[in-house]
């Protein structure tokens, strides 16, 4: 008689899976917010406009030359239109008795607020772009340490200020380069031992020429090139009308409930001759 083998292959397509709790995707965590300038005193669509002073130049006048009025007045230079988010999950009364292991009303109204600001942080890297102030680097181009020192120094210089604090913000691949080259992994000489000693040991450093650096995950473009940039908090804004807000809905006849998640909020460039925009390539880094 045959030798019958009873191996897990019989039971394999039956067999109950040992399912484990579900995870969130990864996405960016929230930085821009804290270096930007942040409105919350309206609610509504209303646009805000922003209004700019011309300058004034003062002139050399003889003893006796009488002044003459120049013109002293407001235009309009930027605008901040407000625009309303959403994202919704629909859950069955059955879908929420049954998801076991997992909860899915806590874990979708989680998951609805992550969306939000995910998407507030992908719009406020995406407004570097319109930094006028000066453009250090370009597509293709790899961040160097004298790169990143030009994009302060033109950033200093469009503020007119040494002491205006100014903000750095890369993409991590990008800090990856001068991290490489400002430590153990790639430095030959150590011509600055305290700074390649802070590097090697914790992979980052606080400050550079006095200025905080940034690291950002977003994604790359098409061709692997990252558009930071080297501003002060009025560069940009980012005006709050109404905050995230996840709300629950009753559906009786489709025997379950809407989750819903809603904002309003508007973004883009304030001051934009305040900032400097940076672009060097961003491809992950392999050695």
């Amino acid at each position: 008689m045959a030798t019958q083998l009873n191996t897990y292959s019989d039971v394999s397509s039956i067999a109950q899976a040992m399912q484990e709790n579900a995870v969130f995707a990864i996405r960016e965590v929230g930085t821009m917010q804290n270096l930007i300038l942040s409105y919350t005193d309206m609610t509504g669509l209303n646009p805000r406009k922003g209004y700019e002073y011309n300058k004034g130049t003062a002139q050399v006048v003889s003893e006796s030359d009488d002044l003459t009025s120049k013109a002293f007045t407001p235009a309009l230079a930027q605008t901040l239109t407000p625009a309303e988010i959403g994202l919704q999950f629909f859950v069955t009364d059955s879908r929420a008795e049954s998801d076991l292991p997992e909860n899915i009303i806590r874990d979708g109204a989680l998951e609805l607020g992550l969306a939000a600001a995910d998407k507030v942080e992908s719009d406020i890297i995406g407004d570097m772009a319109s930094l006028t102030g000066g453009t250090i680097g370009a597509a293709g181009t790899a961040i160097t340490w004298g790169y990143l020192a030009a994009a302060i120094a033109q950033a200093r210089n469009a503020n007119k200020s040494n002491n205006i604090p100014l903000a750095a913000v890369i993409h991590g691949f990008q800090w990856s380069v001068l991290a490489k080259s400002a430590s153990v992994a790639g430095a030959t000489v150590a011509v600055a031992p305290g700074f390649q000693e802070e590097m090697s040991r914790t992979g980052k450093v606080s400050e550079f020429m006095g200025v905080p650096i940034y690291q950002v995950w977003a994604s790359p473009d098409s061709s692997d090139d990252f558009t930071g940039g080297v501003f002060r908090r009025e560069a940009l804004a980012i005006d709050w009308r109404r905050s995230i807000r996840v709300e629950p809905q009753r559906d009786a006849s489709r025997r379950g409930n809407e989750y819903n998640m809603s904002a309003v909020y508007a973004h883009g460039v304030w001051r934009p001759a305040l900032g400097v925009k940076t672009i060097f390539d961003a491809t992950a880094p392999t050695s």
